[in-house]
């Protein structure tokens, strides 16, 4: 019989702040990590291809991949701060974005991460961040 394998998360000590990645933070990061993969992917084409057609709104797709790797690294490793950081910001980002994207269409002329508050995605962009948010609110505070 095979010893089992030590758990990877640790435990929580003194009322200290439960792993953010552990548990069900682990499909929010692994959420994370598909809308870094997809908004790199995204943007790097859009940069390469089309730049010239919407630079601005391309751009932001880069900003959007950067901070998502960002989330994505820091919930994974249970920094609170830098995540809290992250996801505010993408959240700031998504609502402007999103609302400037039916104010003034013309500077989306293509479907970027946040444009449409992240229809592209399943509104995914929008809920994440709120969902994010909540879960590292939920393990700062005793119970």
């Amino acid at each position: 019989m095979a010893a089992p394998e030590p758990t990877r998360t640790a435990p929580v000590v003194d009322g200290a702040a439960p792993p953010t990645g552990a548990g069900p933070g682990r499909l929010i990061v692994a959420l994370y990590a598909v809308l870094a993969l997809a908004a790199t992917g995204r943007s790097v084409l859009q940069i390469m291809e089309y730049f010239d057609r919407a630079p601005v709104a391309y751009l932001l797709s880069a900003v959007a991949a950067l901070i998502y790797i960002v989330a994505t690294f820091a919930l994974a490793t249970s920094r609170r701060a830098l995540a809290t950081g992250a996801i505010s910001i993408e959240l700031a980002g998504v609502l402007v974005v999103g609302l400037a994207s039916y104010v003034v269409p013309d500077a989306f002329p293509d479907k970027t991460v946040w444009s449409h508050f992240g229809s592209g995605y399943g509104y995914v962009p929008l809920i994440l961040p709120i969902v994010g948010l909540w879960w590292l609110r939920r393990g700062t505070h005793p119970r």
